[in-house]
């Protein structure tokens, strides 16, 4: 492999790690005992680390050093279509719930698309404590309790909230609902 391989691929990886784990620069120059400047120009594919650096950086990212510059066979981006989603709520009624796509942990993201019929609702529990939710209504009003508390959620409108809370959907109106929801889930704890 040569060195400008070797420099775009450990690039990449150190973006995605460090996007994957919610880091900033700081924040992996102080796990890592590597200043912030030559880890700036390894994510700008300006540098060839020695083995040293390579080893502190693939040590705070708990991987080995060949993660770091692997060259995958997958592309970075990942394009799904209908035959990869899956339907996974049924309302009573004939409403839907379909998980569309979800990235891998940690702090996945889940995109799912949701069809509530006039009287039908779901959820009610709370997720794990540092999980985040969107809402965006589409079609319909959404009525959104969280914590208890009802919300109005109109077409066009997106509601955000934290996960861990308990929270449910309903259609109390006389016209379907249509929204697209993202859930994020943090890392586990460890």
């Amino acid at each position: 492999m040569a060195a400008a391989d070797i420099s775009s691929a450990l690039a990449r990886t150190l973006q995605f790690l460090r996007a994957e784990r919610g880091w900033s620069l700081d924040q992996l120059a102080g796990r890592s005992g590597v200043s912030k400047g030559v880890l700036v120009a390894l994510e700008q594919g300006r540098s060839n680390p020695n083995l040293a650096t390579l080893a502190k950086v693939s040590d705070a990212f708990g991987v080995p050093v060949t993660r770091l510059v692997d060259m995958p066979d997958q592309p970075s981006v990942r394009i799904t279509g209908p035959a990869e989603s899956r339907v996974l709520w049924h309302g009573p009624l004939g409403g839907t719930g379909t998980i569309i796509a979800a990235t891998e942990p940690p702090w996945a993201a889940e995109l799912w698309r949701f069809r509530l019929l006039p009287g039908e609702q779901f959820g009610g529990d709370a997720h794990a404590p540092a999980t985040r939710e969107m809402a965006w209504v589409e079609e319909g009003t959404l009525t959104l309790t969280v914590a208890g508390v009802r919300h109005e959620v109109s077409a066009g409108q997106c509601a955000r909230f934290p996960g861990g809370l308990p929270h449910a959907y309903a259609n109390e109106g006389t016209e379907p609902i249509l929204l697209t929801m993202i859930d994020v889930v943090p890392p586990a704890p460890g």
